[in-house]
């Protein structure tokens, strides 16, 4: 699953020149005998793809990251607004009867699919957006001809979108200019798997059945795991002194884990249970927001693999029910590296020993915990938060 235009726009850079690997044409030509090994006709093959064009407002795909990341305060800044929680919770009422049934016959939070449908589609808002939305078999087939670092599951898309297109009579599906399909935003290869009829009319349309589409990203949520009753996770305060080495999303930790080491919920609210299963997250370092994510919030980035995207379902979904903000303030006057310090500080990482992957300039977990040994080897606080100086740290340690 992908996030539509709103999200995509502000995380990829501004459009430069992919590199296909020959013309168009000669994609169409050469994706025929994959498509037919996936399951697609020749005769509807040649019917949705005989005369296609690129569709010019495919954004050019950029394969590096920008010059700027987006801070994770400014994502939420963007997307969990006033005017899209009061939206919401006028269209969750509105629509209360569906949400809840939906939640009591998946088990899924109908909040949580709420701030989905908010986060995707500004609750259907988009889908009658022609600019946005498009037949998207054209709309894959450029993409996949650009062979941008997501070729393999675009192709995918790409195939399933032609499955679709052949079971709807030769019409292709519309969708975003990725390929998403529906309120929710559903890939065609997770709408061939986890398609669900949630109306009772015996076929599954995401894009003018809210039922369906609630329905379907229910089942998909389920099947990646998701846990019903179960929170997101609790924002808390740590302790000074803290060993936040100890924040590893690879093992996850009873809360009574992190509650005998000073770890308490903000504002003295209470954790409920000391069992569950959770791990530290800390996204903007020991001046930020602190969080216990439960396998529920894992959840979250399966939809969508963007930290920044899973907490903003994660908040929007608390603000939905009423909820306020974090009470822990971001730390906003933080300045980050570049694209080319960024790389530095992967390469320097990787010559003192702690990093072992791609110099890419992409700061994710394995980064950040790469600096986070560092940092506890030069005796600091090692919460592992990537800023401009910690690229001026990195760069004057072994001078």
């Amino acid at each position: 699953m992908r996030a539509l235009w709103i999200a995509l726009t502000m995380l990829i850079a501004p459009a430069a020149s992919a590199q296909p690997a020959g013309s168009f044409d000669a994609f169409v030509a050469q994706f025929r005998a994959e498509a037919l090994a996936g399951g697609v006709s020749a005769a509807a093959y040649d019917r949705a793809m005989s005369g296609l064009t690129p569709d010019p407002r495919v954004p050019n795909l950029v394969e590096t990251q920008p010059e700027f990341t987006t801070p994770m305060w400014d994502y939420l800044d963007a997307r969990v607004t006033a005017g899209r929680i009061e939206r919401g919770r006028t269209a969750l009422s509105r629509n209360s009867d569906l949400f809840s049934a939906v939640g009591q016959t998946y088990g899924v939070d109908p909040y949580v699919l709420g701030a989905i449908w908010g986060m995707e589609t500004d609750y259907g808002a988009v889908l009658s957006n022609d600019g946005l939305i498009r037949p998207i078999v054209r709309s894959l087939a450029t993409v996949a001809w650009q062979q941008r670092s997501r070729f393999v599951e675009d192709k995918a898309d790409l195939v399933a979108a032609l499955r679709l297109t052949e079971a709807n009579g030769g019409v292709s599906p519309v969708g975003s200019w990725a390929g998403a399909i529906g309120h929710l935003q559903v890939n065609p290869s997770n709408v061939i798997a986890h398609g669900t009829d949630g109306d009772g009319d015996n076929r599954v349309d995401l894009h003018n059945s809210l039922p369906d589409a609630l329905a379907t990203s229910a089942t998909y949520l389920r099947r990646l795991g998701y846990q019903p009753g179960l929170d997101w996770g609790f924002e808390v305060d740590v302790p000074v002194g803290f060993d936040y080495l100890l924040a590893d999303r690879e093992q996850m930790r009873p809360i009574s884990f992190f509650a005998e080491r000073g770890i308490t919920r903000v504002a003295g609210r209470p954790f409920g249970s000391l069992d569950i299963p959770v791990f530290l997250y800390v996204p903007a370092g020991k001046d930020g927001p602190k969080f216990l994510m439960t396998g529920n919030y894992l959840v979250f980035k399966g939809y969508n693999f963007s930290d920044s995207y899973a907490m903003a379902v994660a908040h929007l979904t608390d603000r939905l029910k009423g909820g306020g903000a974090f009470v822990t303030p971001w730390p906003r006057s933080t300045s980050f590296p570049n694209l080319a310090q960024r790389k530095a500080i992967q390469e320097k990482l990787g010559q003192l020993g702690f990093y072992a992957g791609a110099v890419d300039g992409r700061i994710g977990p394995v980064t950040q915990a790469a600096y986070a040994r560092f940092q506890a080897q030069m005796g600091q606080v090692a919460d592992g938060f990537v800023t401009r100086q910690a690229y001026e740290s990195l760069m004057a340690a072994g001078q």
